[in-house]
């Protein structure tokens, strides 16, 4: 059994889906749900794609959607490792760990490593 370790070229795809949802996730919490000036324009009817982006990602935080979600991705990718499941369970963990601050993300990430360092199944 050989290790499931990414490509050269799968790297660098979940590099790039890594840096963008961590872009993303900075760019929410600091320019959009952290600044006043948003919050009071969205607050008093703005109806923009900004405002209705903000309602909806802190709908999302007040039930801990990126951190649950992170965490059942990893565990799927740990039992059965894919690319597509790491490439997700990488997005919402950047997100859970930035927009959330939680535990659960943090898990996520420790899944994710160790899914790294599993073998993977055989091939048929």
């Amino acid at each position: 059994m050989r290790l499931f370790l990414p490509s050269a070229r799968a790297t660098n795809v979940l590099l790039v889906v890594g840096f963008c949802a961590l872009g993303y996730a900075f760019y929410m919490r600091y320019l959009v749900i952290e600044q006043s000036t948003v919050s009071l324009a969205c607050e008093a009817g703005l109806n923009s794609w900004l405002c209705t982006s903000r309602t909806v990602v802190t709908a999302l935080f007040t039930y801990l959607v990126f951190g649950w979600a992170a965490l059942i991705v990893a565990a799927l990718n740990l039992l059965r490792p894919s690319l597509l499941l790491f490439a997700v369970a990488l997005a919402a963990t950047c997100l859970g760990l930035v927009l959330y601050n939680g535990g659960l993300a943090a898990v996520a990430a420790g899944l994710l490593v160790v899914s790294l360092a599993r073998r993977a199944p055989a091939a048929v």
